[in-house]
């Protein structure tokens, strides 16, 4: 029996996707020293405004990852809404990411590329 999974949605800029390839898109590069969260969020439309926001600052590309994680290991996390209800993620600690990476059902799978407002956009 396969355990159930939860679809979840991480917005990245190059050099983490960078990193997330190198790993065969299957996990997500340990966090920074002043990173002590890692935010995956719940839904695309959030994790794409993330992506064009912010991620596109100074000409970057921003992309929306999507990915799949134990159902049961999430259990133990509250889901966070840090806005209006589209703004809901998990807070999952730098120190337990690496059990998170452990969690994630297949790959990583790189959804949409947003540009700088005039570079362009769409489908990786």
């Amino acid at each position: 029996m396969t355990a159930a999974s939860t679809t979840l949605y991480r917005p990245v800029g190059q050099a983490e996707l960078d990193l997330i390839a190198a790993t065969g898109y299957r996990r997500f590069p340990p966090r920074l020293p002043d990173q002590p969260i890692f935010y995956p969020v719940c839904n695309e439309t959030y994790a794409a405004q993330i992506a064009s926001r912010w991620n596109t600052a100074q000409g970057a590309v921003g992309y929306v990852t999507r990915f799949e994680v134990r159902s049961d290991f999430l259990a133990k996390y509250d889901v966070q809404v840090v806005g209006s209800k589209i703004h809901a993620e998990y807070w999952i600690p730098a120190e337990e990411l690496e059990a998170f990476n452990d969690a994630i059902v297949g790959t990583i799978e790189v959804i949409s590329e947003h540009r700088a407002e005039g570079q362009g956009k769409g489908e990786p």
